[in-house]
């Protein structure tokens, strides 16, 4: 994460202000706050002023009424001057000096109305009350310090020239009462001084914490553009496009608001890569993907990359003649871009793309029924010569699902042992012997035809023959592998209906007892992408798992929305990287992305493998970022048992020995 915190940081590093500019920035924000305290302060001033008038009944009650007539005429005048100024927005600090001199006015009117007064004896102790004014400019409004310390000297000024003046009090008393009226000038001046210090401090902390704030957020809408973005054509990646499509999905289901999907695919892109090379694939993806963009763009609809040469469009369904004329504009679009490919060999020598398009209709459960169905129309596109487009069609026999089909073999599948599990090695980077395998499940139908994981294990967890086929997965692997010493950790893929099945925890802790195998030497993994929720249920289960030492591993992670939120609540032994952040190291961004990710699991204190391992260079990065464990057709294929001690490829070891070899005889 360093590299785009450090990545954002540069981008929003703003030059550092002057002392000059803090302070004039100060005095820019702190003008209504100022003219606000101001206008309350003098409020608050005048009705006080107002109210010693009790004060002057008391003590000199003689000119009593010339007192009070001094007090309202400087009291109303004052706040109708503050109110003009606020009315004709003056600036603070002309509203500042009009409220000093209004008060320093008070005090003289007062000053020069009570010394009329016979009682001089009392009206020698009573001006002592003068120091108010003094300690009011400096401590009850919100002055700048030169206007508190100019209005204060005044004061002072006038009250030492008042006590001058006033014959009747002896000298001595003079001296007494200048010396106070002194020290109230110089503590009240000093506490001014620090109060407005300490605002200013005040502000450059808010002021700071406000630019900490502004960078962290911006830091935070560039991590969130990164995570949403595809690294190499700047779409949408396919996290992002996942959470449009739920949105769009709720809207349908919610109000009927339907949409259309196109996924479209560059066709025979991987002779592209093999005749021209990766950069100069990139480059074509990238032109592509600019281009659908365009298209995409004028006709109100959403695109993204979702995987390769894929891509896919989010769009509305006013009709779906509309839709298959979107379709068709991306498909003219492309062959018109004329970008050459030699390498086809079916007549055609320019790039062209494949689209497959569904629709919503209230046949559709589920949103992946949608995505699903314009996958299926896309591979119908494809057979039927690629360069078209093909609209998914429920009444058509070219669309028949087999899902019916797969779910009666699943049925059987045990009985008539049309179920099996190849084993995939995790290899030591260092060692390059194989730290464990991970179980993955094979199915054929009864003619023989193998099924793809990805279309049997949906079904099965729809039907509910996932808890049955789970089961027989971990008691396999616990006789074949386990129990036999074949490999000293072996990984079962979870299904989120097996974790919220009633019983699961037992039943994996009994088939350890029945091999006498301790809970360590099993791993039972948690995709990331599945769509679960994290209940009491689920969390429980995993707890039991744990406390029977069964390794609990977080697969695919970075795939799906819930992967923080895992992290948070589950103690993880290991977690497993997508492939595709790895395979999207061919970029800077790429490989930022994928340190991000190891950082923040290695602050997690989990073990961290990394999938997708296909090429030298892929094992090399990863021991470049210290990974030691890695996962990949690279380090090992998928095979049987029986032939995992043969094993299928080079080991590890000689594979890296031979590499630096080589690469040692071409002088790199």
């Amino acid at each position: 994460m360093m590299h785009v915190l450090a990545e954002t940081a540069a981008a929003t590093t703003r030059p550092p202000l002057s002392q000059e500019q803090l302070r004039h920035l100060y005095k820019q924000n702190s003008e209504d706050s100022r003219k606000s305290a101001t206008r309350s302060g003098l409020w608050i001033a005048v009705a006080a002023y107002l109210a010693y008038s009790f004060t002057d009944y008391l003590f000199i009650g003689d000119v009593v009424q010339y007192t009070m007539t001094g007090r309202g005429a400087v009291g109303v005048s004052a706040l109708c001057m503050l109110e003009l100024l606020l009315y004709r927005k003056a600036k603070a600090d002309t509203v500042d000096i009009a409220a000093a001199v209004s008060v320093l006015a008070a005090y003289l009117v007062w000053l020069l109305t009570a010394q009329m007064t016979s009682i001089k004896e009392a009206f020698s102790y009573y001006m002592v009350f003068g120091a108010i004014f003094m300690m009011s400019v400096n401590l009850f409004f919100s002055f700048r310090f030169p206007v508190a310390l100019a209005a204060s000297a005044t004061n002072m000024l006038i009250f030492i020239g008042a006590l001058f003046l006033f014959a009747p009090m002896l000298l001595l008393h003079k001296l007494i009462l200048g010396a106070f009226c002194i020290s109230c000038f110089v503590f009240t001046s000093y506490v001014n001084l620090q109060l407005n210090r300490e605002r200013y401090k005040v502000f450059l902390n808010a002021f700071e914490a406000s630019l900490q704030q502004a960078a962290a957020e911006e830091r935070g809408k560039a991590l969130l553009h990164l995570s949403n973005t595809d690294p190499l054509t700047g779409l949408k990646n396919r996290r992002a496009i996942d959470e449009l499509l739920q949105d769009h999905w709720q809207r349908w289901h919610d109000h009927k608001i339907p949409f259309a999907v196109l996924l479209i695919d560059v066709d025979y892109f991987k002779h592209y890569n093999d005749g021209y090379g990766h950069l100069e694939g990139d480059r074509c993806l990238i032109a592509v993907s600019h281009l659908l963009r365009r298209v995409a763009s004028a006709s109100g609809s959403i695109i993204g990359r979702y995987g390769g040469e894929e891509f896919i469009v989010i769009t509305p369904l006013q009709t779906l003649e509309r839709a298959t004329e979107v379709a068709n504009t991306m498909c003219a679009a492309v062959r018109a871009l004329a970008w050459p490919h030699e390498h086809r060999r079916d007549g055609t020598t320019v790039i062209t793309v494949s689209v497959g398009v569904s629709y919503t209709r209230d046949a559709t459960k589920q949103v992946e029924k949608v995505i699903y169905e314009a996958d299926r129309a896309l591979y119908a596109a494809k057979a039927a010569g690629r360069n078209t487009l093909l609209v998914f069609d429920p009444e058509s026999a070219q669309f028949a699902d087999d899902s019916e089909d797969i779910a009666a073999t699943l049925k059987i599948a045990l009985q008539q042992d049309l179920v099996s599990l190849v084993y995939q090695p995790i290899r030591n980077v260092q060692t390059g012997k194989m730290d464990a395998v991970e179980a993955l499940m094979r199915l054929r139908m009864l003619d023989g035809t193998p099924v793809s994981p990805a279309k049997f294990i949906p079904v099965a967890e729809r039907t509910g023959s996932i808890i049955e086929l789970g089961r027989w997965a971990i008691r396999t692997v616990c006789q074949n592998l386990l129990a036999t010493d074949l490999v000293p950790v072996a990984s079962v893929n979870v299904s989120p209906i097996e974790l919220k099945k009633s019983g699961f925890a037992h039943y994996v802790e009994a088939t350890l007892e029945e091999f006498s195998l301790t809970g360590g030497r099993l791993a039972l993994e948690i995709t990331e992408g599945a769509e679960m929720e994290i209940d009491q249920d689920v969390v429980r289960c995993i707890s039991d798992l744990r406390s029977l030492g069964v390794q609990v591993w977080l697969d695919d992670f970075g795939t799906g929305f819930a992967g923080l939120s895992w992290l948070r609540l589950i103690e993880f032994d290991t977690v497993k990287i997508d492939r595709s952040f790895l395979h999207d190291c061919g970029t800077e961004r790429g490989k930022r992305m994928l340190l991000d990710i190891i950082g923040l699991l290695r602050n997690r204190g989990v073990k961290i493998l990394v999938e997708g391992v296909e090429t030298i260079e892929h094992q090399r990065l990863m021991q470049q970022y210290g990974i030691n464990q890695l996962q990949g057709y690279y380090v090992g294929m998928p095979v049987p048992a029986t032939q995992l001690e043969a094993s299928n490829v080079l080991q590890f070891n000689m594979i890296s020995g031979a590499d630096n070899k080589r690469l040692s005889r071409n002088g790199q």
